[in-house]
């Protein structure tokens, strides 16, 4: 095995060097503390491989999207939410009677426990939906036994990946106060969440199959993306051996926050303060490029991507379709497509990679079909659920798998000596 030499206090150490299957290089520092004392300081991790995985490969200079070895633009035009879900979950594309009895026991399990409605009316109307969805997720665990079988485990990610689009729509329901609509088991996963979410009981409805078609796509989009904040969250929760509702709760927790799954509603609550700034979305556009302004065109660029996100080509067309279609007249949605030419177009944002990302189209298309703004992020939770389960079995299946016990640089004060508190 190659490896690397470290030199530390006129001592050497070496270093072994994994490979990656796509040429990634890491510099293995798990004895390091033993052998020398030291710790490696790396803020935020972004530069610290903590597992080795077979999911997800992105490579962001590139524009690079893999699921399983699968090109992203491939699966997006070609599969389905729920052929991708089993993709990543399992490990392979399923056979013809794979994919039938997953679908079959998705449809099976998509009904709630009745008990856990009186759960939703004991959250206020008005509480988040992520928190509502983080809540309900967590308290599927007393439902449900966690056992280290495989059966059990198998079966706890089908209960998950059916019932969280239940608790999708039915958190939907309740902050729009209006009854919730039972699953249907004769309409596809997708369809069957937008029954849920957009009927209304004592109406007829008929879900529209470019809606289903660009969700589908969106969902898978947003199925899974390596080693995000979120996931990371969720692998390290489950370290712990604590049970996988919990353990998916935590990664809706950090789901939730504006830098990571949040980010899509961002960008409407931009758009939002342009429109009440007269629609001048040039004003902003200038305020983006002066060096001496806070101000940031939420939307635009992405942390990982140094070229144009791969996720934003394939949803651009999606969006492009669904705003032909339904023919919205929105000024938040011309502000948006405003801004997106200025990206698209303009030398400062052009050489500088700031395109439009998946969250400023997915943002746009959830505004579209009328969604509440804060219901994006329970989207983004849905798509990623089957991510999460994915990095969650791979976790747990591993030799010698480990409890997740970061270091630190303790910066504190030393030798206090306690004063008692009549003396203070």
């Amino acid at each position: 095995m190659e490896q690397a030499k470290l030199i530390f206090r006129d001592k050497e150490y070496l270093l072994p060097v994994h490979e990656g299957s796509e040429g990634e290089v890491a510099l293995d520092i798990s004895q390091l503390r033993a052998q020398s004392g030291a710790v490696t300081y790396d803020p935020g991790y972004g530069n610290t491989g903590a597992c080795k995985s077979s999911i997800t490969f992105i490579d962001g200079d590139k524009g690079i999207l893999h699921y399983r070895g699968y090109p992203i633009e491939e699966l997006a035009e070609k599969s389905s939410f729920i052929e991708v879900s089993y993709l990543l979950i399992h490990g392979h594309l399923p056979t013809v009677q794979e994919l039938e009895k997953y679908k079959h026991e998705l449809v099976h399990h998509s009904l709630l426990h009745e008990d856990m409605k009186k759960m939703f009316e004991g959250i206020p109307s008005t509480a988040h939906p992520m928190g509502t969805l983080a809540t309900l997720v967590a308290a599927l665990g007393a439902f449900y036994d966690d056992t280290t079988k495989k059966s059990d485990i198998d079966a706890n990610c089908i209960r998950l990946m059916a019932k969280m689009k239940t608790i999708a729509a039915f958190t939907y329901k309740r902050c729009i106060g209006q009854p919730y609509v039972y699953p249907n088991n004769k309409l596809s996963y997708t369809a069957d969440l937008i029954h849920m979410m957009y009927k209304v009981p004592s109406d007829q409805f008929e879900v529209s199959p470019l809606i289903e078609e660009v969700l589908d796509k969106v969902l898978i989009l947003h199925a899974d993306h390596e080693q995000n904040c979120s996931t990371s969250t969720v692998r390290m929760a489950g370290s712990s051996h604590a049970n996988l509702f919990a353990t998916v709760a935590a990664g809706v927790g950090a789901l939730w926050g504006a830098l990571h799954g949040g980010a899509n509603q961002e960008v409407l609550e931009m758009l939002e303060m342009i429109k009440n700034d007269n629609c001048d979305y040039k004003k902003y556009v200038n305020l983006a490029k002066d060096k001496n302004s806070d101000f940031k065109l939420m939307g635009f660029g992405h942390r990982v991507y140094k070229n144009f996100d791969p996720r934003a080509k394939i949803l651009k067309a999606s969006c492009d379709k669904v705003l032909a279609k339904l023919g919205v007249n929105d000024p938040l949605l011309e502000i948006a497509m405003n801004l997106e030419r200025v990206a698209l177009e303009d030398p400062y944002f052009v050489e500088r990679k700031l395109y439009p990302n998946v969250d400023f189209y997915s943002g746009i298309i959830y505004k579209a079909i009328g969604l509440p703004v804060n219901m994006f992020t329970v989207m983004f939770a849905l798509g990623r659920v089957p991510g999460w389960l994915a990095q969650w079995k791979e976790m747990r299946e591993e030799a010698g798998q480990r409890i997740s016990r970061p270091r630190q640089i303790y910066t504190g004060a030393v030798n206090q000596k306690y004063v008692p508190i009549e003396q203070r």
